[in-house]
């Protein structure tokens, strides 16, 4: 930079930049292209009796706020709320075997908010309870709130501290703090019964499709292992090896024999057949390779039925529980969760929301106690907040949660319209919230009271399935592959044995030759023996031993018996 002597004016890579600075009231006042700069704001904050600075801003850093706690008072004055709540566990909980008035007599998550909320913003606090035990739920018929609501409205109470949910209904007529705890809407009902054992149980572990999908294999396999068998000239054998100049030839795989071995193959055992032909072998080692997959896998899936507990679940979410009747279900009478269903566009809510109108007298309660005791007593399930939902599941290994959250919602702290203490109250939670108080404080009323179930926590995934074709569909793509492979086979023998056949004979062409072997294979009458076809080539005849007839008794030619020693 490069700067005139006597001017404002500086060079900045050769462009001009103009700059300026005075003394003025509140310091040393700078310029920069018309604006200025390095400068700083206090904050200040009007107290009871002064003002205090509580931070600054700075155009390089923005509002550093140095007194966070100057935004309420941190000592106690005199001034009194009347906070109404209502008694609901383990929010406000009257104490049991105490004889006592005033605010001790009260305990619960929400007396131990209020006692930090009271302490952090400076006041103190008479608890009395609604006289009606309702939240507040509008009624359009009389255009009336009940309820904590009404006394808010009507001003005979400053705060309310509960279990109260924040909505639109409620914000228009109160005013709501920031939320002390997040929740929803779950579905609660006694844990299901273990499924009874069946006597065909250890067909479990695979779907009723894949064992017709087996069961159509075996008969596939079966019948083509006894075409391939027949049409391969392989498979067509002396059954006499002594006697060589018989014209009998004879076929190991009728169609018992062909399904006595797949049989035999499948179940891991021996059958005395052994395919000679490479089409054959094909076949059954396909099968085999079929056979260990299935086997396997049934295996390791039988272990998981017979160790993993099966539990009969008669709803599974929201809307299993609209579609049936016979399990009646319903809500908290004049809370927050019968408006949502009521004022709900969702035609599942809508749908149910008519059922409970239906039955207003018998589905609805009064309070939560008698919602849960209506689920132990089972055939209903309670619509309820997920907060008090975790309440009673873990306090009673009956009872579970079915399906997710419904909806997404909050707990505040209410006051009258317009109150001065809104704000105060707001920023007191979220510094609870920031140090952990409010986490401390549900683990204390939810997890370590002492009568917590100790259940043991399973997985709802864990239970074992049946394996269906998207598992072990595989298998069967590898067993069609290796049929298909094998016919292709068997053709080739097929072919190439009737042309060699054909070379031997005389006055014979390829045609006619495969003609008549295709016509004695097609002949599932005579399914094992058949007149031979081979032809003999009278220049090709090797040398043989000759045995005399004497030498050799009790065979059928007197003469002798030629035994080729080279063929």
């Amino acid at each position: 930079m490069q700067k005139l002597p006597h001017s404002g004016l500086d060079f900045i890579n050769g462009q001009p930049y103009i700059q300026a600075s005075i003394n003025g009231l509140t310091g040393r006042v700078n310029f920069a292209e018309g604006r200025r700069n390095k400068f700083q704001i206090d904050l200040l904050k009007l107290k009871r009796d002064k003002i205090q600075k509580v931070g600054f801003w700075k155009p390089e850093v923005g509002v550093n706020i140095t007194d966070p706690t100057a935004f309420y008072d941190v000592h106690t004055a005199n001034t009194t709320l009347v906070v109404m709540t209502r008694e609901e566990k383990p929010y406000v909980m009257v104490k049991n075997g105490v004889n006592k008035t005033g605010n001790v007599r009260f305990e619960g998550f929400c007396i131990d908010l209020l006692k930090a909320i009271a302490k952090q913003v400076g006041f103190q606090y008479k608890i009395e309870l609604v006289p009606d035990n309702m939240y507040g739920v509008y009624n359009p018929d009389t255009n009336t709130w009940n309820g904590i609501v009404r006394e808010l409205m009507e001003r005979r109470a400053d705060l309310a501290v509960a279990s109260m949910t924040i909505n639109y209904a409620r914000e228009s007529v109160i005013d709501f703090t920031k939320p002390f705890m997040n929740l929803g809407i779950g579905i609660l009902f006694k844990v299901p019964t273990s499924q009874p054992t069946r006597l065909f149980s250890f067909m479990n572990p695979l779907a009723m499709e894949i064992w017709l999908y087996v069961l159509a294999a075996y008969v596939l396999v079966s019948f083509t292992l006894f075409v391939m068998a027949r049409f391969s000239p392989y498979e067509w054998n002396n059954p006499h090896p002594c006697m060589k100049e018989t014209d009998i030839v004879e076929n190991q795989f009728s169609v018992s024999n062909s399904f006595w071995f797949i049989t035999g193959t499948f179940l891991r055992q021996g059958s005395g057949l052994n395919p000679k032909a490479t089409s054959t072998r094909i076949v059954g080692g396909i099968w085999w390779f079929f056979t260990l997959i299935i086997i396997s896998s049934y295996t390791a899936n039988l272990a998981a039925f017979l160790t993993v507990e099966r539990m009969i679940t008669p709803i599974e979410s929201a809307s299993d529980l609209a579609d049936q009747t016979d399990i009646s279900y319903g809500t908290l009478e004049g809370g927050s969760t019968m408006t949502f269903f009521r004022d709900s566009k969702i035609s599942i809510y809508q749908k149910m929301w008519q059922y409970m109108e239906n039955r207003r007298g018998t589905v609805f309660v009064k309070t939560y106690e008698n919602g849960i005791k209506r689920v132990i007593e089972g055939n209903y399930a309670f619509l309820m907040e997920s907060t008090m939902l975790d309440y009673a599941v873990q306090r009673d290994c009956n009872l579970t949660q079915i399906g997710g959250l419904l909806d997404s919602k909050g707990y505040g702290i209410a006051t009258p319209k317009g109150s001065p203490w809104r704000d105060p109250l707001s920023l007191a939670i979220l510094e609870l919230q920031e140090k952990g108080i409010i986490q401390i404080l549900y683990d204390k009323w939810w997890k370590n009271t002492g009568d917590v179930c100790n259940r043991d926590e399973k997985s709802k995934e864990s239970k074992a399935n049946a394996l269906g074709v998207e598992n072990i569909g595989g298998v069967f793509v590898v067993l069609l592959c290796g049929l298909a492979l094998a016919v292709v086979v068997a053709i080739l023998e097929f072919c190439w044995n009737s042309k060699k056949t054909m070379q031997l004979a005389e006055n014979q062409s390829l045609c006619s030759e495969m003609a008549e072997e295709l016509r004695y294979a097609m002949h599932c009458h005579t399914s094992k023996q058949r007149p031979s076809l081979n032809r003999k080539c009278v220049k090709c005849t090797p040398d043989s031993t000759y045995v005399p007839a004497e030498l050799g008794s009790g065979i059928p030619n007197a003469s002798g018996v030629h035994y080729n020693y080279f063929n």
